[in-house]
């Protein structure tokens, strides 16, 4: 099936390009700005945005986008309220839009729901790191129905099942954690990022996109190098709220480094 991100790494592909994927925090500091910046990201050549969920429990996040999470919750950011914000959203930009959340969230919506109203306000795909891939057969199929692409994790730690699993359950693009830990931590480059991203490739043809850990222009083009996408998030949030001035020159910077 055809969606917005898979066109997306495929137009890449023939163009000999990586993704740039940026991540936000919706409702950080404000929904206003989140718009703002997801533009601005597109204006500095992203080819698909994360958009986060806020959750009071972000097992996967680091320190910096926990913050945020807290400051978007407080702002009153709920998983509707950030449906809403991207119907809205989809009157300015087209570009790919992956929803990263939790599962209690999805859960207390309603997964069908959900999964529904997501594709219908114009979400492309949804990274939901607490649901592992062997019980979420009725999520991925679901989802497919919808032509709402399901994006599953690896790590340097994931075992052969479970890299043949996320491999059959993901579509879009399957997200590898650089590193065995939580968002923001110092990426470790020390060869074997090659070796495993090279072993998952015998299980798929889907896109690799590589996040967690990366937060220079070097950083990103070794990784670009290594992967079809990547994904920058806690780097960007922090330099969002501690040197907004040069957020533009940082993602510009961003851009020019993921070839």
């Amino acid at each position: 099936m055809k969606t917005r991100i898979s066109e997306t790494f495929k137009k890449l592909r023939k163009l000999g390009k990586k993704a740039f994927i940026p991540y936000i925090m919706t409702g950080d500091p404000s929904l206003e700005k989140t718009k703002e910046i997801v533009l601005l990201f597109e204006e500095c050549g992203a080819d698909i945005v994360e958009l986060g969920v806020p959750f009071s429990d972000p097992l996967a996040d680091g320190p910096t986008i926990q913050r945020a999470a807290e400051r978007a919750l407080q702002n009153g950011t709920t998983l509707r309220t950030v449906l809403s914000f991207v119907s809205n959203l989809r009157q300015v930009t087209q570009i790919p839009l992956v929803l990263m959340t939790y599962f209690n969230p999805v859960f207390r919506y309603g997964t069908e729901d959900f999964i529904s109203n997501a594709r219908n306000a114009g979400i492309d795909g949804v990274i939901i790191p607490d649901l592992p891939p062997d019980e979420a057969g009725d999520f991925v199929r679901t989802s497919r129905s919808h032509g709402l692409d399901t994006i599953f994790l690896l790590a340097p730690t994931s075992t052969e099942k479970r890299i043949k699993r996320v491999t059959k359950a993901s579509h879009g693009f399957i997200y590898y954690v650089a590193i065995a830990g939580i968002t923001g931590a110092n990426l470790l480059l020390d060869g074997s990022m090659e070796i495993l991203i090279a072993h998952i490739r015998q299980y798929t043809e889907n896109p690799i996109a590589v996040g967690f850990g990366v937060s220079t222009p070097d950083d990103a083009a070794h990784v670009a190098k290594l992967s079809d996408g990547v994904i920058i998030g806690s780097a960007i949030v922090k330099r969002l709220h501690e040197n907004p001035d040069k957020l533009k020159d940082y993602l510009f910077s961003l851009r020019q480094a993921i070839t």
